[in-house]
């Protein structure tokens, strides 16, 4: 078995990693990578319950870095895989921790709505700034409770991250970006439409992408980790989806292949830069999140508190992506990782988190499938 294919259940069999997928042509659908789809939820034991809920937490390229194991009747620990990191764009694992916070988040959230109180313990044997290591990110104790649903649960099936051009001339109401900036319970959220800040965000997004596609390590991380056509995606249902009749067609002609991608002078290089720039440039509006310090345990914080915002955009019927290139560190993002957090904390903090939001393709009626579905049985 590939191992990239499962969430390890080290106490109690294998869960499905089911791959990423977007809206594919009918006979290039994936449909090993989303057969586990189907399953989600349909466990006696609520631990496996809530864990197929979990796995469709967002995380930084897709990686799915999370191994678990289950412990006794009511307990389980969640690990960190180490073949998981991004050495080049997360050089000290702030990004795919965030990761594992939106997973142990929608992990409660599913136990709750189905009536079991979770008590998670983070970084039980300590953790290093540094980088995660095999150490435990958290233990979870499962206890019999009230059925408690929180409203953002119920759209936890149409989240998905919106990789298209929004529409610019739909803007986000004031109303809408209030009830959203309401639903973080750990961390500073904040959040614009004013255009004049749509306009300096959309630039420095822009150019902090641009940066990492022109930089050849960082750019070479993402494409080593794109799964091109339905065979890709089946063989290996994680990282970034190309799949669908026009890329599978755009490979055979020669113009979508790995080579051409990281080949500057390319039209596979080029057109994917403007496809990339063309969301970037039609945000129509944006949100971030910032916390006191930068700790493990603020990572955490940021991913739950992303996670419900990302829920709270689905529930307004509005697009998100997240855009994590300014936040990233390595020297070459330097100047643009200093200028967003002059922007966003002046007094200080780090700013964990930044999004674009708008309505565009897709967004009314999101597919049953998200960008990172990864779910499964079993």
């Amino acid at each position: 078995m590939n191992r990239r294919n499962f969430l390890k259940l080290a106490g109690g069999g294998i869960v499905l990693a089911a791959g990423s997928a977007g809206l594919f042509a009918a006979t290039r659908t994936p449909d090993k990578a989303l057969a586990p789809w189907g399953l989600i939820g349909s466990y006696d034991d609520p631990r496996k319950n809530a864990l197929s809920h979990a796995i469709l937490a967002p995380n930084p390229h897709n990686r799915q870095p999370w191994i678990v194991s289950l412990e006794g009747d009511d307990g389980l620990t969640l690990y960190f895989d180490t073949d998981k990191q991004l050495p080049h764009t997360d050089p000290f694992d702030r990004q795919l921790t965030i990761g594992l916070g939106c997973f142990l988040e929608l992990m409660r959230m599913a136990a709750n709505a189905d009536g079991y109180d979770v008590a998670i313990t983070l970084f039980p044997e300590g953790e290093d700034m540094a980088g995660l290591d095999n150490r435990p990110i958290a233990t979870a104790a499962f206890t019999k409770g009230a059925v408690t649903r929180d409203p953002l649960f119920d759209h936890m099936l149409d989240r998905r991250s919106n990789k298209e051009p929004f529409d610019t001339g739909r803007t986000v109401s004031p109303d809408a970006l209030a009830r959203i900036l309401t639903v973080a319970r750990q961390t500073e959220i904040g959040g614009s439409i004013d255009s004049d800040d749509i306009a300096y965000w959309r630039q420095l997004t822009s150019a902090a992408l641009t940066i990492e596609v022109e930089t050849p390590h960082t750019y070479k991380e993402s494409v080593d980790l794109m799964r091109i056509g339905k065979a890709e995606v089946n063989a290996n249902p994680d990282g970034i989806d190309f799949s669908g009749a026009l890329f599978e067609a755009l490979a055979l002609a020669g113009v979508m292949t790995r080579e051409a991608l990281l080949d500057p002078n390319s039209t596979g290089f080029q057109e994917g830069m403007k496809a990339v720039l063309a969301n970037t440039e039609t945000a129509m509006g944006h949100l971030w999140m910032v916390t006191p310090t930068n700790t493990r345990r603020d990572q955490i914080a940021a991913g739950a508190d992303w996670l419900r915002v990302n829920l709270a955009c689905t529930a307004e019927g509005l697009g998100f992506q997240p855009l994590s290139q300014a936040l990233q560190e390595y020297p070459e993002m330097a100047e643009i990782y200093q200028e967003t957090h002059q922007r966003l904390a002046p007094a200080g903090g780090t700013v964990q988190m930044l999004a674009r939001i708008g309505y565009g393709p897709n967004v009314a009626v999101s597919p049953r499938w998200p960008i990172e579905a990864k779910i499964g049985t079993v």
